[in-house]
């Protein structure tokens, strides 16, 4: 693995984990949501990552008809709508509230959201500290040659 595989790989699972967070911001931020452009409650989104297919280049086709593999990285595969039913509350005063008094609020569980959001967090930071590394080491074999 090349150095420019290793800044691939790490601004890959940048975007991704930012992505992932943006998700679990609105997430957070819809929490109260009882009606969307649909007329219905949010639901919670999810991410799904998978790997990143590596490029066309020349050495990467070399790599694969030799049988080797190249590591490309992460990319999103989709965003998901959770398919957990909303939960009915009773608030006869709320204006979205059916014949019943009841309103739907969107299926997201702020401990779960808090939970993916410091997961991503923590990723993003590895990533961070991946690239910093690998640049330090780009830094210091240019330095080698100085000497």
């Amino acid at each position: 693995m090349g150095l420019f595989d290793s800044l691939r790989i790490s601004a890959s699972a940048l975007m991704a984990q930012r992505l992932r967070m943006d998700i679990v911001a609105n997430n957070v931020a819809n929490v109260n949501t009882t009606r969307g452009v649909d007329g219905k409650p949010y639901h919670r989104q999810t991410v799904t990552f998978r790997e990143q297919n590596a490029g066309p280049s020349f050495g990467d086709l070399l790599g694969t008809a030799r049988g080797e593999t190249s590591p490309a990285g992460v990319s999103v595969a989709g965003i998901q709508q959770d398919t957990a039913p909303s939960r009915k509350v009773h608030q006869p005063d709320h204006p979205d509230a059916d014949a019943n008094g009841d309103i739907f609020l969107p299926n997201i569980d702020m401990v779960s959201e808090m939970t993916d959001l410091t997961d991503a967090s923590r990723a993003y930071d590895a990533s961070v500290t991946v690239l910093n590394t690998t640049k330090s080491i780009a830094q210091s074999a240019l330095n080698i040659g100085r000497a």
